[in-house]
């Protein structure tokens, strides 16, 4: 428990949060003003982020919040700029926006694969190619991108989702590799099964197309489903210089999913 923004784990570092406005993102960007950093909520919901931002410096905190489709160069473009205009170069990058199909392989066209490679995995390589020049100006950064255990562990009807999640994981370690000696950290955050509005709508979908997926079912394999919180709290440890020596590594937040 932190005794107030100045002393906490993100005290002085300024923070982009993309999908930062709902689910996981809204958790993270509300944990990030907490331990001090002045943060970015970037989200295709511009209402969303403008609340979610209003409400937290209320509370006291440095938070703006910014409408973009980040899957869109144009859109991430303007929101890095607008970020870098109210609180300067970013210290701190958590590409997590992303959203998920689940359905039969064969009955997926190619605007759905499009779609879903664009939000999931280009994004990624929007935002991080626009901030990370800002990183670089300071010697010093820390890049953090929302992965699943879909990247390592498949699931019928999500051939897709599993695709770009892999995409993510390699994303993340290849920019550790190419950027560590520039003082760049770059890692993913790999959560189990979440309660989110979305966690929730894709264990719907799967019990839909026939899989085991009830609560019942995920807590066989995770113990219970996996809480907002708790997927912000791994990212804010990645973010902060806690991590310090932690690069291009995936941490499942899964609770013994991928341990068994």
């Amino acid at each position: 428990m932190i005794q107030s923004a100045e002393n906490g784990r993100l005290a002085g570092k300024v923070a982009i949060v993309s999908g930062g406005a709902g689910g996981c993102g809204a958790a993270a960007s509300t944990l990030f003003a907490q331990h001090g950093a002045r943060v970015a909520i970037v989200d295709r919901d511009k209402d969303a982020a403008e609340t979610l931002a209003a409400s937290l410096r209320d509370a006291g905190h440095n938070a703006i919040g910014l409408g973009a489709d980040v899957s869109k160069r144009s859109n991430v473009l303007a929101a890095v700029a607008a970020a870098k205009d109210a609180y300067g170069n970013a210290d701190v990058l958590f590409n997590h926006a992303g959203t998920l199909i689940v359905k039969p392989f064969l009955d997926i066209d190619e605007t759905e694969w499009d779609w879903l490679m664009s939000v999931n995995v280009k994004s990624m390589y929007l935002m991080t190619q626009a901030v990370l020049p800002q990183m670089l100006a300071k010697g010093k950064g820390s890049i953090v991108c929302t992965s699943s255990i879909s990247a390592v562990y498949a699931t019928p009807g999500e051939v897709l989702y599993d695709a770009t999640k892999g995409a993510c994981h390699m994303f993340a370690r290849a920019i550790a590799v190419e950027y560590r000696d520039k003082g760049i950290r770059c890692n993913a955050v790999a959560p189990g099964f979440i309660r989110t509005p979305h966690g929730m709508r894709e264990l719907r979908d799967l019990q839909a197309m026939g899989v085991d997926a009830t609560e019942e079912a995920i807590a066989l394999q995770q113990g219970r489903l996996c809480e907002p919180a708790e997927v912000a709290s791994a990212a804010l440890f990645l973010a902060s210089d806690e991590s310090s020596f932690v690069n291009g590594t995936h941490l499942f937040v899964d609770n013994c999913f991928s341990a068994t």
